[in-house]
């Protein structure tokens, strides 16, 4: 990262955009967090500082208050799917944010996400399906018991 930090946007306030934040402020990237419920903000703020913005990360006229046309990567964090997707989508396409990322609370969205534009979808009920059957498939213990 020579030069300029990258420029991350989070939208969603809720455990996973808390510590994602926290992580990346650590590393010397310039964020802005974004949560709709202006109590929880507030908490957030006293947290982490002045980079928590109370708005709705899926509106339009929000959104360009929030410096996104010269974000790095717009990662949206939400407990709902369709605000997800509706905030990459116009990151995207309004903002021509180079990187999305959505976490997909639904893994059958996925797909969809990819489809209408989203950079990455991450679905964590996938990520451990995935984990947990790699780790069997390479146990050689019968059905994955005792060790």
């Amino acid at each position: 990262m020579a030069g300029q930090p990258m420029y991350v946007i989070v939208i969603g306030g809720g455990k996973v955009g808390y510590y994602l934040t926290k992580h990346l402020l650590e590393r010397s990237y310039e964020v802005t967090l974004i949560e709709k419920d202006a109590r929880r903000a507030e908490q957030l703020t006293s947290q982490l500082g002045e980079v928590v913005m109370v708005g709705d990360g899926d509106e339009m006229s929000f959104l360009a208050t929030t410096g996104m046309e010269r974000a790095d990567v717009v990662v949206a964090v939400t407990g709902d799917d369709e605000d997800n997707l509706i905030a990459c989508q116009l990151a995207k396409r309004k903002f021509k944010v180079p990187k999305t990322v959505a976490r997909v609370n639904n893994p059958a969205n996925v797909r969809i996400f990819k489809t209408l534009g989203v950079d990455r979808s991450l679905s964590a009920t996938e990520v451990l399906l995935d984990l947990i059957e790699r780790e069997l498939s390479a146990d050689p213990a019968p059905q994955g018991r005792a060790r």
